[in-house]
């Protein structure tokens, strides 16, 4: 029982601040500095991060040969095409249309790890990702998203995004079962920076580190400690206990939590429509964390 709490603690919190960065994202971009730019601050520092805290935790050596072609790939879905196709496609389609689009991760990872590590099918599993995904449809209902020819590059970039993060969750499980989180997230970040290193160098060139306030320095420190080092050994974490499809269903939670920030700001009003969200995203993942069977597989 405490386990699973903290587990739910742990996603909560990379939830939280995720919603929290939406905020601070647009006070950066694209005026300071454009969004492949700031990728490269992002992963960079956050490798750095990693490299030093290594150093306090288990030195152990990753078996390249068995294990180097998943922690490539990890690098790739985790870092480099998940974090450069969400910045482009946003840039391409209306922010709606990507928070909707990006709901589609919690279905990708359960259906993966179904078909990949053939993980038994659970019921409850897949009514709490559907009530879940209901509930932020309710949240947006009515607002203006639309989906056409203008929006349509950026809307594929979202999709590929949000199976990327899928497929990230579901290959980080099998690595996680032989390095500690800490030697996962350093030799993926360090892949990962060199990877979108050629995609970003141009934009961190002609970042405007010149006109940056103070506000904006600790906005980007933020991202890098929080939304990004912080967030990835959480997320890390709680695969080796619960699982990717739990931590892709708390994806739900983010538009909830961003929301009652803007609430909590003044910059938004609750409403009925909104109490009817939040009741059925927190109980769709809460259904998601239970254990009711509903077919195992022979594997």
């Amino acid at each position: 029982m405490l386990q699973n709490l903290r587990v739910h603690i742990a996603l909560f919190i990379v939830s939280l601040i995720y919603a929290v960065t939406y905020s601070l994202v647009k006070d950066i971009m694209p005026h300071y500095i454009k969004g492949f730019g700031l990728i490269i601050i992002r992963v960079t520092g956050a490798t750095v991060l990693y490299l030093i805290a290594s150093q306090f935790g288990p030195k152990e050596k990753v078996n390249w040969k068995k294990h180097g072609k998943r922690m490539f790939l990890c690098s790739v879905l985790g870092v480099a095409a998940n974090m450069l196709m969400f910045f482009k496609g946003l840039e391409i389609t209306t922010p709606i249309n990507g928070a909707v689009l990006m709901l589609a991760t919690p279905i990708f990872a359960l259906l993966l790890n179904v078909l990949v590590n053939k993980q038994q099918v659970i019921l409850a599993q897949l009514i709490g990702v559907i009530i879940a995904c209901l509930g932020c449809v309710v949240l947006m209902a009515g607002r203006n998203f639309t989906f056409n020819n203008a929006t349509l590059p950026g809307d594929i970039l979202i999709i590929l995004n949000a199976m990327s993060f899928a497929g990230f969750l579901v290959a980080a499980k099998e690595l996680l079962k032989h390095y500690h989180t800490l030697t996962v997230a350093k030799y993926t970040f360090l892949i990962g920076t060199v990877l979108v290193f050629p995609f970003g160098i141009g934009e961190l060139i002609e970042g405007k580190f010149h006109e940056m306030t103070l506000t904006i320095y600790l906005e980007i420190g933020f991202i890098i400690v929080f939304t990004t080092f912080v967030t990835y050994l959480l997320n890390a974490w709680a695969i080796t206990k619960a699982g990717p499809t739990l931590v892709g269903a708390y994806i739900y939670l983010q538009p909830i939590l961003a929301a009652i920030i803007a609430i909590l700001l003044k910059k938004d009003t609750l409403d009925m429509q909104k109490i009817l969200a939040i009741m059925l995203i927190f109980a769709g993942v809460f259904i998601t964390s239970t254990k009711f069977k509903w077919y195992k597989s022979k594997a």
